[in-house]
């Protein structure tokens, strides 16, 4: 039960990086999906650790992509 309910997340985490590299904003709110996803992500609702870290991936590869176009860029 335990490695079925990690594999469920883990395609939900997968399946929330795929959607979010666009930073659209929420009618409303004003804010980006990014900050609201964020709010949550620190929220102590019940799976908000899971869109932490989800940001947190995200994040890092967002960065590591850019440093490599840089790289890249440089003669």
């Amino acid at each position: 039960m335990t490695r079925r309910l990690l594999s469920i997340l883990s395609l939900a985490a997968v399946g929330y990086l795929a959607t979010s590299c666009q930073s659209r904003t929420t009618a409303g709110t004003g804010r980006t999906e990014h900050e609201r996803d964020s709010v949550i992500g620190q929220s102590k609702l019940p799976g908000a650790p899971v869109v932490q870290k989800a940001l947190d991936v995200a994040d890092s590869s967002r960065n590591r992509v850019a440093q490599e176009d840089s790289a890249a860029a440089a003669p």
